[in-house]
């Protein structure tokens, strides 16, 4: 039985910025005013070039190292993304899934990975072309920031409908330094990192090795990891430079699946006797090398060329064993290969007299995956069930344009044209199972705007508007509902129109504010159909609405006390009754209200400091229908740092104690789960203590 299936759907984009270079002084086409009255954020993922985050039409945030690092085991990016409003990150508890990250609701389905988010790491694509991400490559031992950026902008990076986050390696210090951290807490959970970096001539570098385990909260839970990352730079002339990043993971971790809202009442961390009888598990080795090289043609003009390669083997044993004339097999073996290019050309110029800074580039990335799938004989790997071949190709073309237009208006526009596309040949051709090969391409071009207000040089307002593209990935093409072989070819695209408007200001002592409402309206919305054992099948939805608000503010009073709130309020609808009594209801995974606010003191000089951080997530759906969920809650967390110095080192110690009040909730929620086994148990109160030591040679 084959398939051939032609689908139109849209993505082209413009991308301003030259690389890293920074404009010349007379292009700059934003303005520095107002940075004197608070904290300027520059940022790159909005523009791909240096812009200060308050200057342009568009939601996003950026996490320094400090508070990525700073009283943490620097384990996942759970620990930090809360303080951006609007992400919502559930950790699992499950290392075998990764965390469930979503942005504006978009995300929120993901059973395995990251999905609806795009994911960069140093400008090196984490998401497959598919639209598929990972976060286990992510160090943050060596990041120097995160960005987050929400809204319809992010449909510039290509197949994502919620957001991008990029996180940037830092560049070795200007001498030889060593870094060696460790942390170890309750449940078995340690971590151990060892990091060098420096300067040598034109060679900047840095590097480093980490090592995590826990035998987990629950039964059955166990994971290691084993992540090594490193950057090399090379100023090759004045106007050239190149450079590679490296990373490489491998995580084998234990898998305890979900629970029923009973099974949570009677014992939170007990697994299902199917779990350890067919030892739910997986296995994961990942290998990336990237590079970049950026040159400077003249004052004005600048080309990026950037290039990848990585490989991914995943053996998965999921819960049941997997036999039957038509069945997939209980054991998911994966054996992928994925490259990319980009090329962009970035101009700094003028228009009708103003600043004008226009980019144009191209990328394209290509995955190919040999999927097998095997009887789970309590375990072990038995008969070959399934057999094929599966590529996606991703090609496209990209402008975006920032024109200073008037003295207190500017102007950021662009455009994507995507053109994706999925074949799979099958090998596994026995008895009643057919041939499922097939293919299915699917186009887009994705226009997106924004306007900059200047009101003072402390205030600024701006709105949005963009269209935004999301494919199924093969992880959601991969089943059919109802026992059906082969690949979900029936499964459409989603497609969406996002408008924002929002304001952002700096006010007086230091405060910070930004505020944004956004509307979507989002077409063939992928959502979970069936979810059973580990085995999860999507189907389309007809329309879909998100109406929300965010606003984030910050303060420094005293000099020594640092504020922060984040705040979102998110209501995800279905229009349509696309279910049975689906139409009103709220769609599953996404909280209405989330909270996070956090107080700093570091008095003495920054010797010591002591902070309480707060976490609320309201209630979570778990179907369709409405008719469950995972209740509100909130979490305090409390962390002190103390540090020493002098001119060559320097050591801090630090003690976590996370979930301070021993709550008990649920920490993230599996959707759709026909077994109704939708809940996975956050921890209870557990202590962290860790130390950080630096020395330059």
């Amino acid at each position: 039985m084959a398939h051939r299936i032609t689908a139109s759907c849209p993505a082209a984009l413009l991308a301003l910025g030259a690389g890293t270079f920074t404009l010349p002084a007379g292009a700059q086409t934003g303005s520095a005013q107002g940075e004197s009255s608070g904290t300027p954020s520059i940022v790159v993922t909005a523009t791909r070039s240096e812009r200060s985050s308050f200057d342009l039409p568009v939601s996003i945030d950026r996490i320094d190292a400090d508070a990525i690092r700073e009283g943490k085991p620097m384990i996942n990016l759970s620990e930090s993304l809360s303080r951006v409003p609007g992400v919502v990150v559930q950790n699992r508890q499950n290392y075998s899934q990764d965390l469930q990250i979503s942005s504006r609701g978009f995300g929120s389905r993901a059973q395995f990975g990251v999905r609806g988010v795009r994911l960069y790491a140093d400008g090196i694509p984490a998401t497959s072309p598919d639209g598929q991400g990972q976060t286990s490559n992510f160090d943050l031992g060596s990041a120097e920031r995160i960005e987050v950026m929400r809204g319809p902008f992010s449909t510039l990076y290509g197949n994502a409908s919620g957001g991008v986050i990029q996180v940037f390696t830092e560049n070795g210090p200007p001498e030889p330094t060593l870094t060696q951290s460790g942390a170890a807490g309750r449940y078995g959970t340690s971590r151990s990192a060892l990091k060098f970096g420096g300067q040598s001539g034109a060679h900047n570098y840095v590097g480093g090795a980490s090592h995590f385990e826990t035998t987990g909260y629950r039964d059955h839970s166990a994971a290691e990891k084993n992540l090594g990352n490193a950057k090399l730079n090379l100023a090759l002339s004045d106007d050239t430079r190149l450079a590679f990043i490296l990373n490489a993971v491998r995580q084998p971790a234990q898998d305890p699946a979900g629970l029923t809202r009973a099974q949570v009442e009677q014992n939170p961390r007990q697994v299902v006797p199917a779990v350890l009888t067919f030892n739910a598990r997986k296995d994961v080795v990942q290998n990336q090398l990237g590079t970049t090289v950026e040159h400077r043609l003249s004052a004005s003009d600048s080309l990026r060329f950037a290039a990848y390669g990585g490989s991914r083997q995943v053996e998965q044993f999921l819960a049941f064993n997997g036999g039957g004339p038509l069945a997939s097999g209980g054991v998911v073996n994966l054996d992928r290969f994925s490259y990319g290019l980009d090329l962009r050309w970035s101009r700094a110029t003028q228009l009708a007299g103003e600043p004008l800074a226009f980019t144009a580039g191209s990328d394209y990335d290509n995955q190919k995956e040999r999927r097998r799938g095997y009887l789970n004989n309590n375990g072990t790997a038995g008969g070959l069930q399934r057999d094929e071949d599966d590529t996606v190709r991703s090609a496209a073309l990209y402008a975006e344009a920032e024109w200073k237009f008037a003295p207190r208006w500017s102007l950021l526009a662009g455009l994507r044209h995507t053109e994706v596309s999925f074949y799979s040949s099958d090998y596994y051709i026995v008895g009643a199972n057919p041939d499922d090969s097939g293919q299915i391409r699917f186009k887009n071009t994705s226009p997106v705007a924004g306007l900059v207000y200047s009101i003072s040089p402390a205030l600024n307002l701006y709105g949005n508007v963009g269209r935004g593209f999301e494919t199924p990935t093969f992880a959601e093409l991969a089943y059919r509902s109802g026992g059906a072989t082969g690949l979900n070819f029936a499964l459409q695209p989603s497609t969406s129109v996002n408008t924002e408007l929002g304001a952002k200001a700096f006010l007086p002592g230091g405060q910070r504010l930004t505020f944004a409402v956004f509307h979507i309206d989002t077409k063939e919305e992928i959502v979970v159909d069936t979810a059973q054992n580990g085995r999860t099948t999507f189907k389309n939805a007809s329309r879909t609405t998100r109406n929300g608000a965010e606003v984030s503010w910050s303060a420094r009073t005293l000099e020594t006390l640092d504020l922060l709130a984040a705040l979102a309020y998110v209501d995800a609808r279905y229009r349509d009754d696309f279910s049975s009594g689906s139409a009103g209801n709220t769609l599953p995974g996404v909280p209405r209200r989330t909270f996070y606010g956090e107080a700093r003191w570091a008095p003495l000089n920054h010797r010591f400091s002591t902070a309480l951080e707060l976490r609320y997530g309201d209630r979570i759906y778990t179907t369709d229908a409405n008719a469950e969920s995972a209740p509100p809650y909130s979490v305090v967390n409390w962390r002190i740092v103390l540090e020493q110095r002098t001119s060559d080192w320097r050591v801090s110690e630090f003690l976590r104690i996370e979930n301070l009040f021993d709550k008990s909730y649920i920490g993230s929620v599996i959707v759709g789960d026909t077994n109704q086994r939708f809940y996975e148990p956050a921890p209870r109160r557990n202590a962290i203590v860790g130390i950080n030591a630096v020395s330059k040679f």
